[in-house]
């Protein structure tokens, strides 16, 4: 069974290695994104939650009418031009 003290060392070695890995994060090409990035207010969060919203019913209703077109559609076709 492995002593406190061992499980104490691996922990600050994973902890080294953590921060060493991390130290970077904001000095690379992205540093200047995560710099001027905060948080949205709550007017701009529930403006693009509704424009998100609107798009999602656009596109599922776009594909429910080409569903619907060729599941339906081409039957009221032959239908309306005398086809069987």
């Amino acid at each position: 069974m492995p002593d406190v003290k061992e499980i104490v060392d691996k922990s600050w070695d994973l902890q080294r290695k953590i921060e060493e890995r991390t130290k970077h994060v904001g000095k690379g090409r992205y540093g200047r994104v995560l710099r001027m990035a905060r948080r949205p207010t709550g007017e701009e969060y529930i403006k693009v939650t509704q424009i998100t919203s609107l798009g999602l019913i656009l596109i599922g209703g776009l594909g429910f009418l080409i569903y619907w077109l060729f599941e339906y559609g081409s039957k009221l076709i032959l239908k309306a031009f005398g086809g069987s």
